[in-house]
């Protein structure tokens, strides 16, 4: 299992973006949890990212919502970043 750690920006941006929405909330934490048991499961279409944001990969939440994050080591990620493509890229 996948151990996630969320970076204080991140903690900001989801009490800002997701706290408050409901729909978004339970989407956040089914796609969370389906991510720690299998990262690269196909529904969270799990990539690495290039260009300015190279060294980084991504998830997506829902169709719009993508989760930006680290690999610290095998068994641990950061979590960065979340909000729409246009937001994340």
């Amino acid at each position: 299992m996948i151990r996630i750690t969320w970076d204080k920006g991140f903690k900001r941006i989801y009490k800002k973006k997701i706290q408050n929405n409901e729909e978004l909330k339970k989407r956040f934490w089914t796609a969370i949890k389906l991510f720690s048991k299998n990262p690269f499961s196909p529904q969270l279409r799990t990539h690495k990212l290039t260009g300015k944001l190279e060294g980084l990969w991504s998830f997506s939440i829902t169709f719009d919502y993508r989760a930006i994050f680290k690999f610290l080591d095998e068994d641990e990620i950061l979590l960065i970043d979340i909000g729409t493509h246009d937001e994340v890229y």
